[in-house]
C-alpha cells in the first residue's frame, strides 16, 4: 500500500533525516519526496510504500505523530487512496 506523509513546522536542521530514519526503521520505502522552506516554515510531502512495514498502519501513524510532537512539527500519514479521493475535483 502507498501512503502520503506530510510534515509541517518551523525549519531546523535534521528534519528530513529524522523522519526518513523513522520510516526506514519500520521497513518503509520512500518513493518520492518534495520539500520546501517558505521563510522559516518547512513543508514536506512524501510518497511512501508501506507494503513491507513491520507495524500496523495505526502504529506507524502514532509513531509519526509522536515524532512530530517531539520535534515540534505536525507529521501525518494518510493512505494514498483516501488522500486521492479527498483531492479529486
Amino acid at each position: 500500500m502507498k501512503a502520503i506523509v506530510t510534515v509541517l513546522g518551523k525549519d531546523r536542521k535534521g528534519i528530513i533525516a529524522e523522519v526518513c530514519l523513522l520510516l526506514a526503521s519500520y521497513d518503509n520505502n520512500i518513493l518520492d519526496i518534495s520539500q520546501t522552506v517558505m521563510q522559516d516554515f518547512f513543508t514536506m510531502t512524501m510518497l511512501v510504500d508501506t507494503s513491507d512495514c513491520t507495524v500496523s498502519f495505526d502504529e506507524l501513524s502514532c509513531s509519526l505523530n509522536k515524532k512530530g510532537e517531539a520535534m515540534g512539527l505536525n507529521i501525518r500519514i494518510q493512505r494514498e487512496d483516501l488522500f486521492s479521493a479527498m483531492h479529486r475535483i
